[in-house]
């Protein structure tokens, strides 16, 4: 259903300020609008649904209530923006969510004022809007007030904890709003979640201590300050928010993150008498106001397109598997064989398939929740001990534990196995979430095994070659989404380390790819074919360690050379022209290109359209090939 809702309230505000002359009953009713809004644009573009409609009373209560944009909103992760970004001037442009030239499906700093600080990843808020705070505090402009916005899901990470500890040593003005709806992508794991838990679960206590509250004020005052002190006595002993306050935080709730005149009267309080670190801790419900995602296991936390009636999502159909699913499959099949096979995701098991292991094997599939560091270490410590973990990250989410992979991984040569899903360029969610550094922070490091598959097939025995490699880590890269549709082995077979393949025997020049490339490489053959070019084909499989024997011999038998990869500068191309410069293969006149990612941030659109923009498409290594010829001849001309 295309149809646009009718929202009468809404069309009336045109930025923040609007909000702030409305009386609570009218911004309920903005909000009831901002809601269908939100929905009707969702169904359009696909996106982050659920967390989006958790919060938009909230949104609309910190919008009516502070003064934005001078006083800073600050979104974690920003898969709850979208209500935002309709209430700050760009509603005629949010069914462009997430489309190449569109609105960002984040927060970002160049789309506008009303967005400070960008995010994508989760966790950084309050330290962002620390930072903030204490600029403002040393003169800088234009900084008033800095509201943070951050979900239970995101406190799970150090890093959250790192930035309250700092915020309440230094006693800065600061409003941390605890987006609490008990669920972030996955419901939350760990000790944190059931801390939450407990300081609502208890609502006869919660009704008590209200009461209680109310009563004191009825006392005299040296009364009153005893019944204060043990009523603070009994929030310690019981549930109420010590943990934040011994972090050196007032804490106010929890409060109903959906009703607006609680929402609205707490911020008001806080904004009017707050003097160091406030945390606000709001429960919502993700996917609240619609039905479809409030039955949904995961809330609609990421939808394709859909029907607003039904909810029904228009999903294409494919034939092919997901490269999730056949890395989850084939996880499976080796851990049947072994039982030492662990794997550990970090609040991600439905995007990195493991919620298929964890089915399988429950007491072997760990979520760590948002935090890749542990992950990593955590890891290490099973593999140790002697075990075979799998550790399923996504390549984007892999740099945040990437000391951990130096340090507590590579350096003791520790057997971790690194599933890195999501890489190279992702699509919709664009250059936060594009797994494009992975080849070049891993292949870097000694004795660290670097593979990325060319297809669904060679995925498959990728796993079967890590589950064997028992004696140093590796790392095994495979893209988002569909695979070439090739037929798949009944199992797989551990591959000879550091041994690539030859895929099209040709002459003239010689093509080496690194990942899923393979496919427009073979596109870019076949019209080259009809010119009568015929490029030899190689499959390196190993970044590292390099086969040095398909590499020279490429080397030699062609006049030039071309590596293409779904990387950044730095990775697979560079470990191959380091190997050709330290065998002084360039000094007798090969020519060598290196097809890679642009040096810069490519913003989001469909894949292809993303890997036409990195010029790396069958075209482009077609011209790339044509105009190495060129320069052979002419080298031989001149010879």
């Amino acid at each position: 259903m295309s149809d646009r809702p009718k929202t009468p309230h809404l069309d009336r505000i045109h930025s923040p300020a609007d909000l702030r002359g409305l009386s609570v009953p009218e911004l309920k009713a903005v909000a009831d609008d901002l809601r269908a809004e939100t929905i009707s644009a969702v169904s359009v573009t696909g996106g982050h649904l659920g967390s989006a409609l958790g919060v938009v009373e909230l949104t609309v209560a910190i919008h009516a209530v502070f003064q934005t944009p001078r006083d800073k909103l600050i979104w974690d992760v920003g898969h709850q923006c979208y209500p935002h970004k309709i209430l700050t001037g760009r509603r005629e442009r949010i069914r462009t969510l997430r489309a190449g030239g569109g609105l960002s499906g984040f927060t970002k700093r160049d789309e506008s004022e009303y967005d400070p600080f960008g995010a994508a990843h989760s966790s950084t808020s309050i330290s962002a809007g620390l930072g903030f705070a204490v600029a403002r505090d040393l003169g800088a402009p234009g900084v008033g007030d800095v509201v943070a916005v951050i979900g239970d899901g995101s406190m799970s990470a150090g890093m959250a904890f790192e930035a309250m500890n700092n915020a309440g040593h230094m006693k800065e003005r600061l409003f941390v709003v605890l987006n609490d709806n008990e669920m972030s992508i996955a419901p939350p794991v760990g000790a944190m979640s059931k801390y939450l838990s407990r300081l609502y679960t208890g609502e006869p206590f919660q009704d008590l201590r209200a009461a209680a509250k109310e009563a004191v004020k009825l006392l005299p005052t040296p009364f009153q300050q005893g019944a204060r002190r043990a009523r603070e006595l009994v929030k310690g002993m019981a549930i109420g928010g010590t943990l934040f306050e011994e972090l050196g935080f007032s804490y106010v709730g929890p409060i109903d993150g959906h009703d607006m005149d609680s929402l609205v009267s707490v911020l008001r309080v806080a904004k009017a008498r707050g003097t160091g670190p406030i945390l606000i801790h709001a429960l919502t419900k993700k996917g609240k106001g619609y039905a479809p995602a409030e039955a949904s296991a995961d809330k609609y936390h990421g939808v394709a397109k859909f029907d607003v009636l039904t909810g029904a999502q228009k999903k294409a159909p494919s034939n092919a598997p997901t490269y999730t699913k056949v890395f989850a499959q084939s996880l499976i099949r080796e851990a049947e064989r072994d039982e030492r096979i662990v794997a550990v995701t970090a609040a991600m098991p439905e995007g990195t398939g493991l919620n298929l292991f964890a089915e399988r094997f429950p007491a072997r599939t760990f979520d760590v929740g948002i935090a890749e560091q542990h992950a990593v270490t955590f890891c290490a410590g099973m593999a140790a001990a002697g075990m075979k973990p799998f550790c399923a990250i996504y390549s984007t989410f892999l740099q945040r534990g990437y000391d951990q992979v130096v340090h507590d991984v590579a350096i003791q040569k520790l057997p971790v196995r690194f599933a890195i899903d999501r890489a190279g360029l992702v699509g919709a969610d664009g250059p936060t979430h594009a797994g494009a550094f992975d080849i070049a922070f891993l292949a870097c490091l000694p004795d660290m095994v670097v593979m990325a598959a060319a297809d669904e097939a060679e995925l498959v025995h990728m796993v079967a070659t890590a589950a064997a490699l028992d004696d140093r880590p590796s790392a095994f890269r495979f893209p988002r989404g569909e695979g070439v549709g090739i037929d798949m082995p009944e199992r797989g077979q551990p591959l000879e380390i550091g041994r690539g393949r030859i895929v099209v025997e040709g002459d003239g020049i010689a093509i080496l790819s690194f990942g899923t490339r393979l496919a427009e490489v073979l596109k870019a053959v076949e019209s080259l074919g009809a010119k009568g070019i015929r490029p030899t084909v190689a499959d390196a499989r190993f970044a590292k360690p390099l086969d040095r024997e398909l590499v020279l011999r490429l080397a030699r038998e062609h006049a030039g050379l071309i590596t293409i990869e779904e990387g950044s500068v730095g990775g697979f191309g560079s470990q191959v022209a380091q190997l050709l410069a330290e065998e002084g293969v360039f000094d007798r006149g090969l020519r060598f290109r290196s097809m890679v990612l642009p040096d810069s941030f490519i913003q989001q659109d469909s894949p292809e359209r993303m890997y036409a923009v990195a010029g790396m498409n069958a075209a482009d290594i077609e011209a790339k090939v044509l105009g190495l010829m060129d320069v052979a001849r002419v080298g031989a001309r001149r010879a």
